[in-house]
Parts: structure tokens; sequence; C-alpha cells
């Protein structure tokens, strides 16, 4: 289970993944793999980013059971969330070789998520560490119009070639709790019908 900063958690564990298993494309992967907006990008060395653009409440695990806590003690079930995230490719010129460049950061990028798509053990960070929590990512196919929505929220910066992902489910712990009171003792009454005769 995760604390309240399960989602900056997980973007965390996404970012050091790319980072990672990219360091022989990128000289400085901190400074050119980055979980950040295209807005701010611009006068950055930054080569590939990671945007949390949407957090859904998740409806299919939204009514799970109560957890045990204690012998008199019951736990909310958590918080469970989809993420959503946009992966953009930026060259380091603006030419033909540039695109080019663009479209193999975003394949590499695509590929890890692929072989990666199920998260856990020790590449999971911050408050995910030392879980048994798992991550889920999957490509996220979106309409082009839907996409152009999503870029039109960043003024002055123009469209790139960009990839959305779902990333689920990231857990944040109820602090609720309820509690109850265990079964000391048990009675049972019998009734007997007895027949008229």
């Amino acid at each position: 289970m995760g604390d309240y900063g399960a989602i900056a958690d997980v973007g965390e564990t996404l970012i050091t993944l790319l980072r990672d298993n990219m360091s022989d494309l990128f000289p400085d992967p901190v400074a050119s793999v980055a979980l950040l907006s295209p807005a701010d990008v611009e006068d950055q060395n930054v080569r590939l980013t990671l945007f949390l653009y949407s957090v859904v409440e998740n409806p299919h695990l939204k009514n799970q059971e109560m957890r045990n806590l204690s012998p008199t003690q019951l736990g909310y079930p958590p918080l469970t969330l989809d993420l959503y995230y946009l992966l953009t490719a930026y060259a380091s010129t603006q030419n033909t070789d540039g695109t080019l460049d663009e479209h193999r950061i975003l394949g590499r990028a695509m590929r890890i998520f692929y072989d990666n798509s199920i998260l856990s053990g020790t590449i999971l960070q911050g408050s995910l560490a030392g879980t048994s929590e798992e991550l889920r990512i999957t490509s996220n196919a979106i309409s082009l119009d839907d996409l152009t929505k999503i870029w039109s929220a960043f003024q002055e910066v123009g469209y790139r070639l960009s990839v959305s992902y779902l990333v689920t489910p990231a857990n944040i712990d109820s602090t609720r709790d309820m509690s109850m009171q265990r079964v000391v003792s048990k009675e049972m009454n019998h009734s007997f019908m007895v027949p008229k005769g």
C-alpha cells in the first residue's frame, strides 16, 4: 500500500526506469529524461519527458473489502487511481536528422515500457519500495483529436509526436478505520414443536 505520496512515487519509478535503460543514449540521463510538462521544456537540455496529464479513480477497484488492522479494527480500502501520462521525445536539432532522433528516442522509451509492463520489486521507488505493489503500464490509445486537445493546453508550445500511457493501480491508503467488537459469547435458543396428540 502507498501513502499520500504514491502519485509522486509512481512518477519517480517511471523516470528511474527510463533513465536506467537509456543511459547509453544520453551523456546525462538525469537532465535528459524528466518528469516535466511540455510547456516547461524550453531552454532545457531535455530529450524525453513524461507528463502526468490526468488522474482518475479506478472504478473497478472502488468497492474493495475493508482490511483487518487488528482483531478489533477494520481499515477502509485504499483510494485506487489510474494515472495517465504523455511521453514525448525532443531532438537536439530542428532538422530531418533531429526528427529521426526524436523517433529513435520515442521508440526506445516505448520498448522499455513494453518490456517492463509490470513493475514490482526493487524498481519501485519512494513509499512503494519494499512493498508487494505491482504497477501495470499499458499503452493508452487516444484519438488524434484528443491528443490535440491535450497539446492545446500548452500555450505557445507546438504539437509534438507523443504517446499516452496508463499506469495503474496507484494506491493511496485511507486513514479511516472502524472499530468492531469481538464475539465473546453466543446464545442459542432452540424451539421445539410438539405435535398434539
